[in-house]
């Protein structure tokens, strides 16, 4: 059996683009530098933002299905990737790998 195990690996915040861009808003993301969540298929992980979801899932699809070596070959580890979520105010980068489970 497969898994797909997903890791925020980086959480960026730019002040200066929010403050020339954004309206105000009361809630942000809540992920955190160091979450981590497990995939089998099926639904969104509990606690993984929806959109950064619809980022990452096209790939951990391809990685559950045992496809991997994305965009020519760029991860070391060829069942990998490192994908952001498409806030462009305080992006959050994530590594998402396929592990082999008996």
């Amino acid at each position: 059996m497969r898994t797909i195990k997903i890791k925020a690996i980086k959480c960026a915040d730019y002040k200066d683009l929010q403050r020339e861009y954004e309206n105000p808003i009361e809630h942000t993301c809540d992920i955190k530098e160091g979450d981590e969540w497990e995939w089998t298929g099926g639904e969104r992980p509990e606690g993984l933002c929806g959109e950064a979801w619809y980022t990452l899932r096209p790939f951990a699809e391809k990685l559950l299905q045992g496809e991997g070596h994305f965009y020519g070959n760029w991860m070391k580890d060829p069942y990998s990737a490192m994908l952001s979520c498409n806030d462009g105010f305080r992006p959050v980068s994530f590594l998402i790998t396929m592990k082999e489970t008996t």
